[in-house]
């Protein structure tokens, strides 16, 4: 069991959760949205974590600006996040080991004021890098929530650490 923590102030921002070994397939086939919301399931069920070695959000390139080493390793297809118009031919080359986790499994995060072209109808699409602060003001986490394209929050890598359940801090 894991604890994650805002690098900045320390503020504990998930509860304990368990992790899993690898980044599930979500449906998003209109059958399996939310009938209220719209949403797709939630990538990660609520009490787990998983970290996705793949890049991941932004910036993001041309696939002709890609390494070889990103190249070797394939576009996300299904799992990338849906991208806002003039952008639909870029892939991600964002950070790597991001940590997703189910959206209601945070708190005490705060939206950024404004998402610009990276908000689709009914959320935000997580194009625009960390749009999720901490109270201290770090935008720690990434939230992808229009019901076009995946629903997770992603804490960032470099701006979250992990803590073993039940250790004192």
């Amino acid at each position: 069991m894991t604890v994650f923590l805002c690098a900045k102030c320390g503020a504990e921002l998930t509860p304990d959760l368990r992790r899993l070994a690898q980044v599930p397939d979500v449906s998003t086939h209109d059958k399996d949205r939310d009938s209220v919301t719209g949403l797709a399931p939630s990538t990660v069920p609520r009490g787990a974590y998983v970290i996705d070695r793949e890049p991941w959000g932004a910036p993001f390139v041309t696939p002709e600006a890609q390494d070889a080493d990103a190249r070797a390793m394939g576009t996300r297809g299904s799992r990338g996040p849906l991208m806002p118009p003039g952008m639909t031919d870029m892939v991600p080359r964002g950070p790597q080991g991001s940590v997703i986790v189910h959206p209601e499994d945070v708190r005490g995060l705060r939206p950024a004021e404004s998402l610009g072209i990276h908000h689709g109808c009914c959320g935000p699409l997580g194009t625009g890098g960390p749009n999720m602060a901490c109270a201290c003001g770090a935008f720690v986490a990434t939230l992808a929530a229009d019901c076009m394209g995946p629903h997770e929050l992603r804490l960032h890598p470099l701006r979250v650490y992990a803590f073993p359940a039940g250790t004192p801090t």
